[in-house]
């Protein structure tokens, strides 16, 4: 798609501050979990606009979260922009969106996602119009496999998209699976959930409503997950794990992520983009899981894509 004419100008003032509580509302559950104080970081962007970055390091449970909200413009779409646009070079636009992404220290503890935004490029100087696109999602990445919770994970994400069509779900389910795969590894990044880009399907009010479901449902969606997993025993073999996982994280997020090639394109704030990334994080070569282990099982039982909402 290459995003819906508006026979107006968007007004983004409503998104915005839906985003801007559910940052709140996001934070304080997560505080509530962890029982730290999440930082925060107030910025401007010296190109236009600038955002609010709540940041927790070190905390009981969380080794590193970061949830963001930003509001940026600029006169020119960077290249990640326009590369599926080219008829819209040159426009002047604004992005807003909150983005997390949460590193728990226990490894039983699944790292998580969440994305929800919306682009305008504006409409050229000698007339005509706005064109607008929605875009997010939200995927999980265990380091030990569960199968509740990955079921319960995935059922928030169909009830999140549930009103707005039967169809809608498994699409986006399976553009996660997709787009959340490292092909130079040939292996998913975790166990998914859903993925949306350039949605403009029904108007800008349905787009809307749907973004917003997705984000209203992600406390529900993971804080269930976090609370149980927090406090199981782990040692120094479920540590040394996590922290080698954690690198296809990186690899993801460095090599594929169009978020990420977005947000240094335009100048974006460094700290804020790239606060995604797990506080440590190993590497080997050619390591491969023992047989029979709980960490082969991951890679047998959890790293395929697979509905996990089936019967």
């Amino acid at each position: 798609m290459t995003g819906t004419v508006s026979a107006t100008r968007i007004d983004p003032a409503p998104f915005r501050a839906w985003l801007l509580d559910l940052q709140a509302r996001i934070v304080a559950g997560l505080e509530a979990i962890d029982g730290g104080t999440f930082r925060r970081d107030d910025w401007t962007r010296p190109e236009g606009g600038g955002g609010v970055s709540r940041l927790i390091e070190d905390g009981d449970v969380l080794e590193r979260g970061g949830v963001l909200f930003s509001h940026v413009r600029g006169e020119r779409l960077p290249p990640s922009a326009t590369a599926q646009r080219p008829q819209l070079a040159g426009r002047a636009w604004e992005a807003l969106g909150v983005s997390l992404v949460l590193h728990p220290r226990n490894p039983h503890a699944p790292t998580v996602h969440l994305n929800v935004r919306c682009f305008v490029a504006a409409a050229p100087a000698g007339g005509g119009s706005d064109v607008w696109w929605f875009g997010g999602g939200m995927d999980l990445t265990p380091y030990y496999g569960y199968a509740d919770d990955a079921v319960h994970f995935h059922r928030s994400c169909r009830d999140a998209l549930a009103p707005f069509g039967a169809d809608v779900h498994p699409r986006y389910k399976r553009w996660c699976d997709e787009y959340f795969y490292l092909r130079h590894r040939s292996e998913p990044r975790g166990v998914g959930g859903i993925f949306f880009d350039d949605l403009d399907e029904g108007g800008y009010e349905r787009c809307r409503a749907l973004t917003q479901s997705v984000g209203d449902h992600f406390l529900a969606a993971y804080a269930p997950i976090l609370a149980r997993r927090k406090d199981t025993a782990y040692g120094a073999r479920e540590r040394d794990f996590q922290l080698y996982r954690r690198g296809r994280y990186v690899e993801f997020n460095l090599v594929w992520d169009r978020g990420t090639l977005f947000g240094l394109q335009s100048n974006g704030r460094t700290e804020a983009i790239l606060l995604s990334m797990p506080p440590h994080a190993t590497w080997r070569y050619a390591w491969q899981p023992p047989a029979g282990t709980a960490e082969a099982a991951l890679y047998r039982d959890f790293l395929v894509a697979r509905d996990w909402l089936a019967p």
